[in-house]
């Protein structure tokens, strides 16, 4: 969302092409703040943790928000329903402390905590719950945002009224518990429900600020938000009435945005940050030769790839995008930018889950076929068009002009002159949202550990205009995405999706370029931290000597 997409002062090219790493908004004032201390101003004794980080947030309203640096900082403030393992997507109690399933699999109940508070010192009860999800899914609800949540309709099959519309229900049973109705089976509800955009906003806040909310956040998680200075810090302090009692450990966190990766590291070596993300694969060693650092690997579950608008020609031809396939080097992309930590692609979804189908052989890297396929296709002579490249390092892609320009080279041998173009990330997310783009370099970090969190995201015909970018429509691929997530029986999901991905590869509506393990770096007195597979987590258990 992870994301994250979701993110120096070294002369080397590496380092230039990543300059432009802003993922917020383009105003350079600061957001409205609670306090009016400085953000980096402590008093003495608190502990306070800098994390550095590539890019902005785009805003703190989770339910509003996709990428990734928008969760590292939201996770912190809000809490989810349930929520996952500390080292996996396995679903545990959250602000509800237990759930029941109905054997049909179409009514939930959950009972919720009592005596948590929102920030504001408002009550979270069954009614806030209620509050939150009519927002969500009820166009007509005044606080329902204009151009739609897109984590809701994508997860949850459109809004109230619409076809596939899962949520039938949300109802108040009394004050600690929640009833939620399904209209059609979900298999990965629960999972789902857990994602950091579902956290839980205070009722009164959200009538408050309204469309200003996105700038001052008000939930029940561990740390409380201060202030925003745009393209600069986040700054939250401790939440101290935290309903799981003994946590935060910190007593402030804050977010410093350092676009390009070897500056965050500078700053981590000289002291000015405490934890970095965006480590640079080649900067592993030097991490791990420094007696005063320690390394992270956050275990793999992402994907890194090109993708193309099947909307727009040439690539409404299979066999075009096929031939691009074959054009493609993912191990020297993988040796090139991934320092080892990397693997070529093969699906869309990593091998890390279950459903994985290990069957598919990739396309080899094989020019002469490329050019065969081109020609078949009615383009001997090759086209010209546009290659989106994205300008902040993720966790997917660590580099997106440079590797942009190295495939450029190779699709120039076969005769396709691509232009690179790249632009502000946030507006790079919205162009290619509404199908601006030609082909285009993207990537997804997995939100819950479900095969559907990327085979759906990616290609359920619902979601073009959201996560579906190369805004492709498969009738016999949407049946069996549909029927997926309403089979109780995991073996029989795992089959469904198999064939999923034997669709998807024949058709290539994008191209998986690499799975990749993306690297931390922090002081070697940092306790607690724990690099969560889906690409953020909560530091309420981080410590700092």
């Amino acid at each position: 969302m992870k994301k994250r997409t979701l993110g120096t002062a070294l002369t080397s090219v590496l380092a230039l092409s990543m300059v432009l790493t802003g993922c917020g908004g383009n105003s350079a004032e600061p957001a409205n703040s609670t306090k009016e201390q400085p953000a980096q101003e402590t008093k003495s004794g608190d502990k306070t943790i800098i994390v550095g980080r590539g890019g902005d947030s785009v805003g703190l309203d989770p339910i509003r928000e996709t990428d990734g640096e928008s969760a590292k900082v939201t996770e912190n403030i809000f809490d989810t329903l349930v929520s996952y393992e500390e080292t996996s997507t396995k679903v545990i109690p959250g602000l509800a402390e237990s759930w029941e399933v109905s054997p049909d699999g179409l009514t939930y109940t959950f009972k919720l905590r009592q005596g948590v508070k929102f920030h504001d010192g408002t009550d979270f009860n069954a009614e806030a719950v209620v509050f939150n999800f009519n927002r969500w899914m009820d166009k007509s609800n005044p606080l329902y945002d204009k151009e739609g949540f897109e984590y809701y309709n994508d997860m949850f099959g459109g809004y109230k009224g619409d076809k596939d519309h899962v949520i039938a229900s949300v109802t108040a049973k009394d004050a600690n518990t929640v009833e939620i109705k399904l209209s059609r089976p979900q298999a990965p509800f629960l999972q789902n429900l857990a994602m950091w955009c579902f956290a839980i906003a205070s009722p009164d806040a959200l009538k408050k600020y309204g469309e200003k909310f996105t700038e001052n956040p008000v939930g029940t998680g561990p740390f409380k938000f201060v202030e925003w200075k745009r393209n600069d810090s986040i700054t939250l302090e401790k939440n101290p009435n935290y309903w799981n009692q003994g946590f935060p450990k910190l007593d402030k966190v804050i977010f410093k945005t350092i676009p390009e990766n070897s500056a965050r590291l500078t700053a981590l070596q000289a002291g000015e940050i405490d934890l970095m993300d965006g480590l640079n694969p080649e900067d592993v060693k030097t991490v791990e030769e420094n007696a005063d650092l320690q390394l992270f690997k956050r275990p793999s579950m992402n994907v890194g790839y090109l993708g193309f608008n099947v909307e727009k020609k040439p690539f409404d031809n299979p066999k075009v995008r096929q031939a691009i396939g074959h054009a493609i080097n993912k191990q020297g992309l993988v040796d090139a930018f991934y320092a080892g930590l990397g693997e070529p692609a093969t699906n869309p979804m990593p091998p890390s889950l279950w459903g994985f189908n290990d069957q598919i052989k990739d396309r080899e890297y094989n020019l002469d076929k490329a050019k065969q396929l081109l020609a078949e296709a009615g383009f001997p002579n090759g086209f010209q068009t546009t290659f989106w490249a994205m300008p902040v390092p993720r966790p997917y892609i660590p580099d997106g002009p440079k590797m942009a320009e190295a495939m450029q080279q190779d699709f120039k041998k076969i005769g396709i002159d691509a232009k690179i173009v790249t632009m502000e990330w946030a507006t790079y997310l919205d162009k290619t949202k509404v199908g601006e783009q030609d082909m285009f370099m993207l990537g997804w970090t997995g939100d819950n550990g479900d095969p559907d969190n990327f085979l759906s995201v990616f290609f359920n015909k619902n979601n073009i205009g959201g996560n579906n970018r190369s805004r492709y429509a498969n009738d016999e691929l949407q049946g069996i995405l549909m029927k997926a997530q309403a089979e109780p029986d995991q073996a029989k999901r795992e089959e469904m999706y198999k064939k999923a991905q034997e669709i998807v590869f024949n058709e290539v509506p994008l191209i998986p370029l690499v799975h990749s393990t993306p690297p931390l770096a922090g002081k070697k007195g940092i306790t607690g931290y724990v690099p969560h597979p889906k690409g953020s987590e909560s530091l309420e258990k981080v410590d700092i000597q």
